[in-house]
């Protein structure tokens, strides 16, 4: 090596140190795992903080915690690269995460109107509340993913049942040949390889829709 590269590797070495030390060293990013671990445990701490709210010992809802749970949720929602078991836990994190924000949406609700076990004594002015993110299930192919569809459908008669709507009638296996069709039909007419599939409550009624992927 001559001594001017000797010289500019010296420098090179120098410089990563001194990015070392004031910390800007710049990692890799999480994986697909570490962001799924992360989404479960921030929702397990969101709930904590939720419950920490509702019992008076903090001034306002937990939106920060809140806001990085959905900024994962949707980043995971886009991500092609899951595997069918990540693709599996990322749906069930999401359903459960749903399930809490309809429970956090009624509890304020009824402490807005003065109702329920966490009403204030002293009622404000009702604010307008955010409308919950809706649980979004991402199937390639409908007929064969029967776990992911099974999740579908559980995510859905839970937000049936939590709304007050009947599901008497709902049966497996004929929301399965549903959820098939109108997945085989959108990914022939788009062009696609996936469908997305959500459960979202708005105005206390539920709403299930399909779309072809992007």
């Amino acid at each position: 090596m001559s001594i001017r590269e000797n010289k500019f590797a010296r420098r090179a070495k120098e410089r990563d140190a001194r990015r070392e030390k004031k910390g800007l060293v710049f990692d890799t990013p999480p994986s697909v795992d570490e962001q799924l671990g992360r989404l479960e445990e921030d929702i397990r701490r969101l709930k904590v903080e939720f419950d920490i709210y509702f019992n008076g010992a903090a001034k306002r809802p937990p939106y920060d915690t809140k806001g990085r749970v959905e900024t994962i949720i949707k980043r995971l929602a886009d991500d092609r690269t899951l595997t069918f078991a990540q693709r599996y836990r990322y749906n069930s994190l999401t359903a459960h995460y749903t399930s809490f924000l309809q429970l956090w949406r009624r509890t304020m609700q009824e402490r807005e109107e003065g109702r329920g076990p966490h009403a204030p004594r002293h009622t404000h002015r009702p604010a307008p509340q955010p409308q919950a993110a809706p649980s979004v299930f991402v199937c390639a192919d409908a007929r064969n993913d029967v776990a992911t569809v099974k999740t579908l459908f559980h995510a859905l008669v839970e937000a049936k049942k939590r709304c007050g709507e009947p599901t008497d009638e709902l049966s497996f296996p004929r929301f399965h040949r549903m959820v098939a069709e109108k997945s085989e039909a959108l990914k022939s007419r788009a062009g696609c390889e996936r469908v997305h599939f959500s459960v979202a409550v708005h105005e206390g009624r539920v709403s299930f829709k399909a779309k072809a992927e992007k």
